[in-house]
């Protein structure tokens, strides 16, 4: 076996790690070779010694110093080497990776509930527990009627009109998060991660309390994820949040949803899709702010055509509950009544509030946000954050990257930056959408000339169906490079052809490489790699006024 340096992951193991107690019993080798210690030793001196690592997976690089300031007092031992407060995505992602490198981690947690609360959470998160995960879930079930639709012109007759039971879907639903709940805990049992259920609160920059007793650690992350907002506006209470949503005890018969993010868009489908009457109040002119001003008018487009109404311009103001108690939203523009529900999906915030955050100096951005470094590392160097409660692209797959990157740059010697370029995404409305890459308003901004390609077609089965479904997509190509920027498309399965061509993207390949390669027929997605006229050649200036040389260079060529 070679021999190895050892000397601490730069941002280390503590004297508790199975890494150095391994040391302690460790044998060398070379049998003319003897060595001892004593604590004594440990805690007065640095040392680094080249041995063979016993660990089976990988060699510890561990740098064991003197947390005393004289040498005659001993280094704190601390209860762990990781805290984790949060089981969401990001914080079990990091305490299993952590664990897995030898570390010992504790992870707490609230207890499990479908609709968290000060009180309750549950380990899997938002994601898990009342995000992607139940809300895909309800999204499939809201599809079928839009199924049975298309089957009518494929031959399918019904006797009668197929009939939806909502208790039927949430107690499923509700089945199947239990069931997750108990994977995510059995992979932190099997990663050997200590599970303590309650809230945790930063004492100290190494003390974690948890209902009433104290932890210490060499590391504490937050990991807390981050909660809806609901805007303070008379009639608040009758309001309901995503959390809700996902549980109600009965489904909409009329709904209105204020926001025009992913969040609004998708549950407006599913309430549709579930025959529920629905109306969509957005304050901008257009729905999905930030995303492909093609694909933002193509998906209200076809989610009108499906019998969402859309109400543009509009602020809400205050909502009414009448003796019937039925609601009425008032805004800007007037005031629509009827409805059963009125849901807000106007954001989320970082669940910072009572962690003693700013207690212990870690600084938070305006809207509560931990402010972290290229590494995750708070201004607090042993407190680290990942996920949403970051507020950098809040994105479970993204919370998973950093809660990787994390545990690599504590506890395996290497630190790793998590890379947010050409992070996919994908909006579950109906139609759905998927996107890579930058958009053609962000590549115009940093590159300047650009070809477009799109495509805007009615798909196969829709030729039997009758139904005025369309589908849609875009490439952005940067002129000087013909790398491929962007990949955008609004259409059945969007998100599913949007991560095979995420690799694509990633890997910088260009649009000579999508026309080489043999497309799949019959489907949408061969559209993708056969357009070949762009639908319009854009020259214009970087804004940041970049040379020719520092578009080639941006594009990596």
């Amino acid at each position: 076996m070679a021999a190895k340096s050892l000397s601490t992951p730069r941002l280390g193991s503590s004297l508790s790690s199975p890494a150095f107690q391994s040391l302690r019993t460790y044998k060398f080798p070379i049998p003319f070779l003897s060595f001892s210690y004593s604590a004594q030793f440990l805690y007065s001196r640095n040392f680094s010694l080249s041995i063979s690592s016993p660990h089976p997976r990988r060699a510890f690089t561990t740098s064991i110093r003197a947390d005393s300031t004289n040498g005659s007092e001993p280094p704190r031992n601390y209860d762990f080497d990781l805290f984790t407060i949060g089981a969401g995505s990001g914080g079990v992602r990091a305490s299993r990776f952590a664990a897995n490198f030898g570390a010992k981690v504790a992870v707490c947690e609230l207890p499990f509930a479908t609709i968290s609360s000060d009180t309750t959470g549950g380990v899997g998160g938002t994601c898990v527990l009342r995000g992607c995960v139940p809300k895909k879930l309800l999204v499939y079930a809201s599809k079928f009627s839009h199924e049975f639709q298309e089957s009518c012109g494929f031959g399918w007759n019904y006797e009668a009109e197929p009939k939806h039971d909502w208790s039927t879907l949430i107690a499923n639903k509700n089945a199947e998060l239990q069931r997750l709940t108990g994977i995510y805990k059995n992979i932190l049992k099997n990663a050997g991660v200590a599970l303590i259920e309650g809230r945790g609160k930063i004492v100290d920059p190494h003390t974690v309390e948890v209902n009433g007793k104290l932890y210490s650690a060499k590391n504490i992350l937050i990991s807390v994820g981050g909660r809806p907002f609901i805007p303070d506006i008379p009639g608040r209470e009758y309001v309901i949040d995503s959390d809700a949503a996902l549980d109600l005890p009965s489904k909409p018969t009329k709904i209105a949803i204020v926001g025009g993010g992913y969040i609004a868009l998708e549950f407006a489908g599913i309430f549709n899709g579930l025959t529920s009457s629905v109306h969509v109040f957005i304050r901008q002119k257009k729905v999905l702010r930030g995303f492909d001003e093609e694909i933002r008018d193509f998906v209200g487009e076809q989610m009108s055509l499906r019998g969402i109404e859309f109400h543009t311009e509009e602020t809400p103001q205050a909502i009414v509950k009448s003796s019937d108690g039925l609601l009425s939203l008032k805004t800007n523009k007037g005031t629509v009544d009827g409805f059963s529900h009125v849901m807000f999906a106007t954001g989320r915030r970082p669940n910072t509030k009572n962690l003693g955050l700013e207690a212990v100096g870690v600084k938070l951005s305006k809207n509560g946000a931990v402010e972290v470094d290229e590494y995750s590392r708070t201004s607090v160097p042993s407190i680290w954050a990942v996920g949403d409660v970051t507020d950098r692209i809040n994105l479970t797959p993204v919370a998973l990257m950093e809660g990787g990157a994390l545990a690599k740059t504590l506890f395996a010697n290497e630190p790793t930056k998590p890379d947010f370029s050409n992070v996919p995404s994908a909006v579950f409305s109906q139609p759905p959408i998927g996107q890579v890459g930058l958009t053609e308003e962000q590549a115009i901004k940093e590159y300047g000339d650009i070809d477009v390609y799109t495509a805007n077609f009615r798909p196969m089965k829709a030729t039997l169906s009758g139904l005025p479904d369309r589908v849609f997509m875009k490439l952005i190509v940067c002129a000087k490079t013909n790398k491929v920027l962007g990949v955008h498309m609004c259409g059945e399965d969007s998100p599913e052809i949007i991560q095979g061509f995420a690799v694509a993207v990633k890997a910088g390949l260009t649009k000579a490489d999508f026309d080489a390669t043999v497309g799949i027929h019959p489907t949408a997605a061969e559209e993708l790699v056969t357009m070949r006229t762009p639908t319009r050649k854009i020259r214009s200036t970087p804004s940041e006024g970049k040379t020719d040389s520092d578009v080639k260079a941006a594009a990596g060529v």
